[in-house]
């Protein structure tokens, strides 16, 4: 369980591999800007967007007391903040031209998240016992039941502190601007 752990623990940085290869990589870019870019920021925005509509109701980094988080993206699937980092990173590799780097990214991104989702799936189950343990066999992993569609909750109490959180995620385009600004 160290691994798991480790990897758990380390998760923001262990997601960043794809990007920074991403950033510094040059060779074999599409340049097609007036296509790419905005595909890859509309991505990229789809993914924040989840991010801050999970973060409303998962209430993590929120200074708000923390439970079983089972509404909003939570009643489609049960990891929808990484589903969104997936997103993002998905966005930045389009965003940087790297048009061939977008499996390799996905794939990194999926083994990392996979080993952080289980270690996680058992803490929350130590954590929440037979509601986590029904909520594990009602929600899936990674690919949402659409048929599940209730209330979904976009907007609650907490989006302008969710918005706040998750601001940070913009920053995250700047280096890529920054290279195609020199690059050019």
């Amino acid at each position: 369980m160290l691994v798991p752990r480790w990897i758990y623990r380390f998760r923001t940085y262990l997601a960043c591999p794809p990007l920074i290869f991403a950033l510094v990589w040059n060779k074999y870019e599409i340049e097609a800007d007036g296509f790419i870019w905005p595909i890859g920021i509309g991505i990229f925005l789809v993914g924040v967007s989840l991010r801050i509509w999970a973060q409303q109701h998962l209430h993590h980094r929120l200074r708000v007391h923390k439970q079983l988080a089972i509404t909003g993206p939570y009643q489609f699937v049960r990891n929808p903040l990484y589903i969104g980092n997936i997103i993002i990173c998905l966005g930045v590799t389009i965003v940087s031209e790297l048009i061939w780097f977008i499996p390799i990214t996905l794939l990194w991104c999926f083994g990392t998240y996979s080993i952080v989702i289980r270690y996680e799936e058992a803490r929350q189950l130590n954590k929440y016992g037979d509601a986590y343990r029904r909520y594990l066999l009602e929600v899936p992993r990674w690919f949402p039941k659409m048929a599940r569609l209730r209330n979904l909750e976009l907007i609650n109490e907490y989006l302008y502190q969710a918005v706040l959180v998750e601001l940070p995620c913009l920053l995250i385009l700047l280096p890529y601007v920054i290279k195609e600004i020199i690059n050019k």
